[in-house]
């Protein structure tokens, strides 16, 4: 178990007769904590995802008016597209430190439930039989800046070049 020393800060001995009960609820807690996360990522998925949708739309609105804003609001894209990009590895790496631990809670359990579904799942590693959340999520920010990317360079072609 690679994180043993900082996973055990009192030996069961020490500790006093409720010991596996308060393991017990620590672990449920935990677990908690970490779909928690899992909420926080789909809220912040849903927040970008909204907002990338309207400045794409905020984008075909002032072409048609011809607005100036035009390519500030396909540079915001950009950025927010990228923070969106970045702030999904963050919840990447918080999930996987998480589940770290709590795979190494479970090998004090009766049963290490999510190491037994991750096994079934080849540990996210054969996309025939399991496709990480997260691997396909993280391609959804690249594809608005792709989209916002692609508007910027038009806008801005169009007014150095004329076009």
């Amino acid at each position: 178990m690679q994180s043993e020393n900082t996973l055990l800060s009192v030996a069961e001995a020490e500790y006093g007769e409720h010991y596996r009960d308060h393991c017990l609820a620590m672990y449920q807690t935990y677990v908690e904590s970490a779909e928690k996360i899992s909420d926080r990522r789909h809220n912040a998925n849903t927040f970008f995802l909204t907002i990338n949708t309207a400045l794409l739309g905020i984008n075909g609105y002032l072409q048609a008016d011809g607005s100036g804003l035009l390519g500030l609001a396909a540079l915001a894209g950009v950025v927010l597209s990228y923070t969106w990009y970045r702030l999904i590895k963050s919840y990447r790496s918080m999930n996987t430190a998480k589940f770290k631990v709590i795979h190494d809670i479970e090998l004090r359990l009766p049963f290490s439930l999510y190491d037994a579904e991750w096994e079934r799942l080849e540990r996210g590693e054969n996309p025939a039989v399991h496709t990480p959340f997260s691997k396909v999520e993280g391609w959804v920010p690249i594809v608005f800046m792709v989209l916002h990317s692609v508007a910027a360079i038009v806008i801005f072609g169009s007014h150095i070049y004329g076009i």
